[in-house]
């Protein structure tokens, strides 16, 4: 049941994560009356455009048990790169894209560890950038990788690779994600025509990423009865303690009865449902959602200017369908902001700056993602399936679920059969099992997301005896 959203005062502004930075209000709305707005007067400049970061390159050092590779190592168009050729070279190509490196201006690579042993045993070079700029930047995430695969001829002094694949966790999951879109190869300057992709722990539903931060802090502001009261919620890290306090028994691991709330309203953004999200809920992933709060929808000057609201979205209080007193009340009362999608708008000058993935594709995609992740939680497996379908290419993705609480949390067996089982696929034809990830009682099964995850966690719930 949908909550009807109540109506802002102007439709300006919106809500986004991985920025802390102060910024002029947005207009919104609470319990039908405006908050005084400040009128926002944003640049069409971007702060990303302006800062500076510096490549370290790093030595690359051979596997044991593959010493005589050929490993190169450098900086193309200002990103730090490692590749990696084994003496039996097939011809193919993985490209392996890394996650969110934070705020520095270093820029570091590596290698992609539960991979690589299985890459060089079967003759698979790779490669991996560190791209050429730190923050949330999946634009230039794919576009350094991509010119890296471009490069490998002239860098290693090999032919051109028959095939090229990619993969990639957490932000690296949206790279790989997104460099198979057909947006992507209209729009990128250095398109590559990938073979097939693994995005693993992947932000695959793009900027549901910082509509899901905005709404969990907002909503823990709100139930701890410390606001927010403007947006961006410029007071919201120095209430945190207050807000810990007034939600937890003991954070992270005992909420009260707000926290269980809260727990409820997590649960319905994440996914729903399902194996695992208590012990995700309980975790110190707190610390790195709550971190986001506060910020201006920029997401850290990636963006002009700010994009997501939750006008329209309900909080699911009480974790029933439908809504008692309290849940209503919460939500007329909680502070509404609206979005402006045009922030990402396409661009004449290549990708978005968030690059979309729109489920549009035409290679094979095998996916896995773990239950309990509360920073980039399973609903963006949900939202990759949900557009797969609507474009039409549902039947070249493979979703699996994994039993594990944190974010990226999987066994190097879980990774490897991933990418194995894509490798067949594209090769063979041989398409693999996975998960159904939008059937409500089946992701809420006790036993769902046991079928691929290898080992069980000895500290989780068990499976049951067959599955």
């Amino acid at each position: 049941m949908s909550l009807t959203p109540t109506k802002p005062v102007a439709a300006l502004i919106c809500a986004g994560l991985l920025s802390l930075g102060v910024a002029a209000t947005a207009p919104a709305m609470a319990k039908g009356k405006p908050v005084t707005p400040t009128p926002s007067q944003w640049s069409d400049v971007r702060e990303q455009d302006s800062r500076e970061f510096t490549p370290l390159v790093s030595p690359l050092a051979p596997l044991a048990a593959f010493p005589d590779t050929q490993r190169f190592t450098g900086v193309n168009q200002g990103a730090a790169y490692q590749v990696e050729v084994p003496q039996n070279w097939n011809g193919m190509l993985v490209m392996y894209a890394h996650g969110y490196r934070g705020t520095g201006s270093a820029l570091t690579v590596g290698p992609p560890a539960a991979l690589r042993p299985w890459l060089l045993e079967n003759g698979y070079a790779w490669a991996a950038s560190s791209y050429s700029k730190n923050y949330y930047d999946v634009r230039v995430g794919v576009e350094d990788t991509n010119a890296l695969a471009l490069a490998f001829s002239s860098i290693t002094g090999q032919a051109e690779p028959a095939k090229i694949y990619i993969t990639g966790h957490s932000m690296g999951g949206h790279v790989a994600a997104a460099a198979v879109e057909a947006e992507t190869l209209a729009t990128a300057n250095n398109p590559v025509r990938y073979a097939g992709s693994v995005p693993m722990c992947g932000v695959t539903g793009d900027t549901y990423e910082f509509e899901y931060l905005a709404n969990f802090t907002f909503a823990a502001q709100h139930l701890a009865g410390l606001g927010p009261t403007s947006y961006p919620a410029t007071d919201f890290q120095a209430k945190l303690p207050q807000i810990q306090t007034k939600l937890w028994t003991a954070y992270p691991f005992v909420p009260n009865e707000q926290g269980l709330k809260l727990e409820n309203i997590v649960r319905d953004l994440s996914g729903g449902e399902r194996p695992i999200f208590a012990e995700g809920f309980r975790s110190f992933l707190q610390f790195t959602v709550m971190s986001t709060g506060g910020g201006d929808g920029r997401i850290n000057g990636i963006l002009a200017k700010p994009l997501t609201g939750n006008q329209g979205v309900r909080y699911n209080v009480d974790g029933q369908d439908g809504q008692s007193k309290e849940e209503r009340e919460f939500n007329k009362s909680i502070l509404r902001v609206i979005g402006h999608p045009p922030a990402n708008g396409m661009r004449d000058d290549g990708l978005r700056w968030i690059p979309v993935v729109n489920g549009d594709f035409d290679v094979p995609v095998v996916s896995i993602h773990t239950l309990g992740d509360l920073y980039v939680p399973f609903k963006h497996m949900q939202i990759h399936r949900e557009r797969a379908e609507a474009s039409g290419s549902d039947d070249l993705l493979v979703q699996r679920a994994i039993r594990a609480p944190s974010h990226c949390d999987f066994s190097a067996e879980e990774q490897v059969q991933a990418f194995v089982d894509m490798i067949n696929w594209e090769q063979n034809g041989i398409k693999p099992a996975g998960d159904e990830v939008l059937d409500a009682k089946v992701v809420a099964d006790p036993d769902y997301g046991c079928t691929f995850t290898t080992p069980e966690r000895p500290s989780l719930p068990s499976c049951s005896a067959g599955i």
